[in-house]
């Protein structure tokens, strides 16, 4: 049975996000080791959401909610957060929903910016993590796998993302009334990780000629050289954020790498009076800058698209700085295509329908598999009878062949309807009762009684 916990934007707070995205990423080991039933999990951490995609290995018609608060304990170990905060922020999907989910999620459907571009990489290495951790199983394998390939589907017959639409390139596009000429403003960004390339390339497209590199983890000189652009080296760090325009950072920390005091030391570094406000007015209070950059500069914008937060929240305190940050461009997130997005959806539901049509039939397979067999046995229990009375010919043994398969053919039909429908135990009681064959199904497939069930874990 495939089960899902998630959390994202839509249904939790960036503040539970942002601890999960800290620690709750290695939870899947744990799920693994202290769940026996659990054969797999997959965990999606991404900027705007926490997934838990587990493979419950147990059979048919167990009930799931013991995987679930172990899960759940698994994740709260990991993270920091408390098991009744997390029932409050984390959905429970079973069944054919979370093939559904999953392929949403992998498309853009689900992101803040419908459409972007970088959840399905993302996606992808949430399971390469899985393959190098020991957590995955053949049914997410193909769970995943499919995701990916319903993405691209996706991508290549409707509009959705055909722009590059990402969260960085959302958070310029805010940003563009309080920067008037990009090719003048003096860009400061912060880190080397997955958003680093998404965002320098955003930013060069907007016009930024004037950009630098930071990176707390010393690879700034490396990602400079292969961007033809400068790298900012720890000394200068502080006195390079007061100058510039506009900082973007993009790390991987979990800690914050700028603050106010860091701001105010850089200030102090390039001759500024941290606490002189020039050219403020009511409605737009204007950056602190040297004597020569003039009094009416704008407020200096400093992009915090790092989840955990990359800039401490006392930075929006200092005079002329403004900070945007990930739950600020949530809420401007623009509104779908509607056309692009219902014909995304439509292909999403025509792909989960067929991935739990396979599993729904696997799901049935050992009872097919019994079938068969006694079958075969009666099949091959009369071609022995009938050698043994002299009768040897090939037309005999092709009959009762042909005859095996013809009245094999409709019941193997009917078990793809019984599952398709969720109504196995009907195929498994009218094989018991017709010849006595008792199977037991070692695991529940991706079809359930309550085949998209979907609900809150809050008590």
């Amino acid at each position: 049975m495939l089960i899902l916990l998630s959390a994202s934007h839509k249904n939790s707070t960036f503040d539970v996000l942002e601890k999960l995205s800290v620690g709750g990423g290695t939870a899947a080991t744990r799920m693994v080791e202290q769940h026996g039933p659990l054969s797999g999990a997959v965990v999606v951490a991404t900027c705007n959401r926490f997934e838990a995609y587990l493979d419950l290995n147990e059979p048919y018609g167990v009930s799931p909610l013991p995987a679930v608060y172990a899960a759940i304990e698994a994740v709260s170990a990991s993270s920091g957060l408390d098991a009744d905060t997390l029932r409050d922020n984390l959905t429970l999907v079973h069944g054919n929903g979370v093939a559904e989910h999953l392929f949403a999620v992998t498309s853009g459907l689900e992101s803040v910016v419908v459409g972007e571009v970088e959840i399905a990489g993302q996606v992808r290495r949430a399971l390469e993590q899985a393959r190098a951790d020991g957590t995955t199983s053949p049914e997410l394998e193909r769970l995943f796998q499919r995701a990916s390939q319903t993405s691209r589907g996706v991508k290549n017959r409707t509009g959705i993302g055909s722009a590059g639409r990402s969260i960085v390139r959302l958070a310029l596009e805010l940003a563009e009334s309080r920067v008037s000429d990009w090719s003048s403003a003096r860009v400061l960004l912060v880190g080397t990780g997955r958003y680093a390339g998404a965002s320098l390339a955003a930013l060069r497209d907007r016009g930024a000629e004037n950009v630098r590199v930071y990176s707390p983890s010393g690879r700034a000189v490396g990602f400079a050289a292969s961007h033809d652009i400068e790298a900012v080296p720890d000394a200068d760090f502080a006195a390079e954020v007061a100058r510039a325009d506009v900082v973007v950072t993009c790390t991987l920390r979990d800690d914050h790498v700028i603050d106010a005091a860091l701001i105010t030391r850089g200030r102090a570094e390039i001759g500024v009076d941290p606490f002189a406000i020039i050219g403020a007015t009511a409605d737009a209070p204007a950056r602190l800058c040297p004597a020569d950059t003039g009094p009416e500069a704008p407020p200096q914008l400093i992009i915090d698209l790092g989840l955990p937060r990359n800039v401490a929240p006392d930075v929006a305190l200092v005079p002329g700085v403004e900070l945007l940050d990930l739950e600020t461009i949530s809420i401007h997130a623009p509104l779908e295509e509607l056309n692009a997005t219902t014909d995304a959806r439509e292909i999403v539901g025509k792909a989960a329908r067929k991935f739990s049509d396979v599993a729904e039939e696997q799901s049935l397979t050992p009872a097919v598999v019994a079938l068969r067999s006694y079958v075969f046995e009666l099949r091959d229990a009369e071609i022995a009878r009938a050698r043994s009375r002299g009768d040897s010919s090939e037309a005999t043994e092709a009959a009762l062949r042909h005859l095996a398969g013809v009245l094999l053919h409709a019941p193997m039909v009917r078990a793809r309807e019984l599952a398709r429908a969720g109504e196995q135990d009907a195929y498994l009681t009218g094989l018991d009762a017709l010849f006595g064959i008792d199977v037991t199904l070692p695991a529940a497939g991706a079809a359930d009684a309550d085949a998209a069930s979907t609900s809150s874990l809050a008590s």
